[in-house]
């Protein structure tokens, strides 16, 4: 949706559209386009321009269209294929004349020479891979897995490591409210964050959210987003900030009369959110989210295939150790900045390694642009979705491997159908030109191998994710 703002004014991020890396200021009266990021301020918008009329439409149409782009074996066959025909017209001259030169005659020769020229047309070398490009997303789209373009599909069977972001992706995204601590009243503490949080998107926010009603909740004013920290607003006057450690220790407040059971919970896989006013603490709130079912499966299945696990995460440390020791997972990086998530991705691309991200938040967006092959949750943000490479419209974590191992199987093709489509000519150019073979036979015979590569690319069509084998 494009639209103009009629009420208020924040610092707006149009990278995902423009390029530009520097917020920009709107405020009232201007134009934002759908695909920006909202930054630190409240804004009401009204629509003018949705759906295919929208700029992100449009640009995504753009996107489709530029997505009949080759691989890079492709191209590699398409130069193989550029001088792989000049050689085989100088093989078809020299064998006419190698043919005059033995007596053969006028005729003799030229039929021996069409017949090179025919088993060696490069129909078979020309299919090998896009008929595979084809069936295997195709196959892949069956089960919910959409792969943008046939470069990703291809750098995904070299995969050596997956980065998880926690919440919303190894998690059910759908956290709900397990403890409140407070220096006064529990539930007018809870009644104050869900006011602070009424105007966020994110899942801890929601769960405080849906914990309190429409009648608890008050308006707030100079409502602000603290990147990767928390929140801050104005609730009847008084600055309230909700956020994390990180946030309290900032402004010196002093969480010492809840840290302990704070620890007990974040022990156990919670979130604490910690709410203070301006100069002193207020209370905390403990959300769990429950782990996917196919959490562990996926991770279990990831390891067995060779690859390794890494929990990424803007939670706290405690939290993030809980939910990667229920998954089986050893490498945790946690309390993460979401400017920082991507400079993780980059150190584990400086070990040699080719990185998949999958994540499902606007935080998640540079990760997923920075990794080798982003992965997204279809349930998380657009931003998300529209930077990665691949998106799996289950939200469910074993479609990771079976992403990986559709793109393995595609690739398998790919080789298995060049190396047939190269042996044939090698062993039919020979026979050919040693006149073995009639045009009329070499026709049939390179109709057979065209008919055999697209037969074997069309196997494709029984893969199948590993829930259904």
């Amino acid at each position: 949706v494009d639209g103009v703002i009629r009420q208020g004014s924040s610092a707006i991020d149009e990278s995902l559209l423009t390029g530009e890396s520097l917020p920009v200021q709107r405020s009232v009266s201007d134009a934002v386009i759908g695909g920006a990021i909202n930054g630190d301020g409240l804004l009401h918008i009204e629509a003018t321009a949705v759906g295919a009329d929208a700029t992100l439409a449009q640009i995504i149409a753009h996107v489709e269209r530029a997505q009949g782009s080759k691989a890079p074996i492709q191209r590699t066959v398409d130069r193989i294929s550029a001088v792989f025909v000049p050689v085989v017209l100088v093989i078809a001259a020299v064998t006419f004349a190698g043919w005059m030169l033995a007596g053969a005659g006028l005729v003799s020769s030229i039929v021996t020479s069409v017949s090179v020229l025919v088993i060696a047309c490069p129909c078979a070398l020309g299919l090998a891979t896009p008929t595979a490009l084809m069936v295997g997303p195709g196959a892949a789209a069956t089960s919910g897995i959409l792969i943008q373009d046939a470069p990703a599909l291809e750098r995904a069977h070299a995969i050596t490591h997956v980065v998880f972001d926690k919440t919303g992706t190894l998690t059910e995204g759908r956290p709900e409210v397990q403890q409140v601590w407070a220096v006064g009243n529990a539930d007018a503490l809870l009644a104050t964050v869900a006011s602070v949080q009424q105007n966020s998107e994110h899942p801890l926010a929601h769960a405080i959210v849906r914990a309190t009603t429409n009648a608890q909740r008050s308006p707030v004013t100079e409502f602000e987003s603290l990147t990767g920290r928390g929140v801050q607003a104005r609730v009847d006057g008084q600055l309230v900030r909700v956020g994390s450690r990180r946030l309290m220790t900032e402004h010196t407040i002093d969480t010492a009369p809840f840290e302990d059971v704070a620890q007990a919970a974040e022990d156990t896989g919670q979130s604490v959110m910690w709410v203070a006013s301006d100069t002193a603490l207020l209370g905390a709130i403990a959300v769990g989210d429950r782990v996917r079912d196919s959490a562990v499966t996926a991770v279990s299945r990831l390891k067995a295939l060779g690859i390794g696990v890494t929990l990424l995460t803007g939670d706290n440390a405690r939290t993030a150790q809980a939910v990667a020791d229920a998954l089986g997972i050893d490498d945790v990086i946690a309390e993460v900045l979401p400017a920082d998530k991507a400079s993780a991705i980059e150190r584990l691309k400086s070990q040699g390694r080719v990185v998949a991200m999958v994540g499902d938040g606007v935080n998640d967006a540079p990760a997923l642009a920075t990794a080798d092959v982003g992965i997204a949750m279809s349930t998380g943000s657009d931003v998300a979705m529209h930077t990665a490479a691949i998106t799996l419209v289950r939200s469910d974590p074993n479609r990771v491997p079976d992403a990986i191992d559709v793109s393995r199987a595609t690739t398998r093709k790919i080789r298995q159908n060049l190396f047939w489509a190269f042996a044939y000519n090698v062993i039919g150019i020979p026979l050919a030109a040693s006149g073995l073979l009639t045009p009329m036979v070499a026709g049939a015979a390179m109709a057979l191998s065209s008919v055999s590569v697209v037969s074997n690319a069309l196997l494709l069509r029984n893969w199948r994710p590993h829930a259904s084998k």
